[in-house]
């Protein structure tokens, strides 16, 4: 039996994190080097910033119980988690926002204080549930003020109303992950006969009930009677990712077109990662760069 990792540990992932974590913080370096020279107080925000470390692990205790066998065989090793890396990132962000709702983590991401002595006045960690703190973060005047937020859930933590809070502040550039093989095709069941807590859950994920109909087609079927019989069909994983990704460009300034599928070791896809920008000016050189970055990481 694998051994677990030490509490102060965050298990979770595989090759998949690894590649997550590294899109993200390239895209951060550009970022802020392309940014350095302009008149705007710069801001990184982690609202799911978990613990200073990630160990990849077998059957992560986060999604065995729900998901079993998504991380089976994946290798463990010790990973520096996204916080870490955006403090790495040069030239540095002007604050870092750290959000995690978690005790024990929120407690273990002070470290990171001791860790980067030279950053310790710019850090700022709350412990806050996601969408309440993001809310409340992009309510807050954003003239002088740019932002990369990163929104790495465990399942489907975020709402669709902090997104659209998000892209209003036209000022954040969003990477998040939505957990496509995960959570959401495991919700959306074959029969089309979905528990009301779960399409509650997918409503205030995806922010509209026009899923079930971009999900779902009731297409007729011959009887060896002569006559027809209503049968459901379910929506393709592409077709779901791309309704998310539709649902993004309606409210952003600009969206990548393809976002990266992150597997696991048996090919079973798990998140996209998508990348959106809020401001209108810095569009194309946003997506020209994420865009770069997102084919790399598939």
């Amino acid at each position: 039996m694998t051994p677990r990792a030490p509490r102060s540990v965050h298990q979770f992932g595989g090759d998949w994190t690894a590649r997550k974590l590294h899109a993200v913080q390239r895209y951060l370096n550009a970022y802020t080097t392309a940014l350095r020279r302009q008149p705007f107080t710069l801001l990184y925000v982690d609202a799911f910033a978990g613990t200073p470390f990630h160990e990849t692990s077998p059957l992560a205790e986060i999604v065995e119980p729900l998901f079993p066998g998504f991380d089976a065989d994946e290798p463990t090793r010790l990973l520096e988690g996204s916080a870490r890396r955006a403090l790495q990132v040069e030239p540095p962000f002007d604050r870092y926002l750290f959000f995690e709702k978690h005790r024990v983590r929120c407690a273990q991401l002070e470290q990171l204080r001791a860790d980067f002595p030279a950053l310790a006045d710019r850090i700022v960690i709350e412990r806050r549930e996601a969408n309440d703190a993001i809310r409340t973060l992009c309510a807050g005047g954003w003239a002088g003020r740019r932002a990369t937020m990163f929104l790495d859930p465990y399942g489907m933590q975020v709402e669709w109303a902090t997104i659209e809070a998000i892209a209003a502040t036209r000022a954040v550039d969003l990477w998040v992950l939505f957990p496509l093989g995960i959570a959401v095709n495991r919700l959306i069941t074959r029969s089309g006969e979905i528990p009301p807590p779960w399409r509650h859950r997918l409503d205030l994920m995806l922010g509209s009930e026009e899923w079930y109909q971009a999900f779902y087609e009731i297409v007729p079927e011959p009887t060896l009677f002569g006559d027809d019989r209503a049968r459901v069909v379910k929506a393709s994983q592409e077709v779901i990712g791309g309704y998310f990704t539709r649902r993004l460009r309606g409210i952003f300034s600009g969206v990548a077109d393809r976002p990266a599928i992150l597997q696991n070791s048996r090919g079973m896809p798990l998140y996209l990662l998508c990348f959106a920008v809020g401001n209108p000016r810095g569009t194309e050189t946003a997506l020209r760069i994420a865009n770069h970055i997102l084919r790399e990481a598939t």
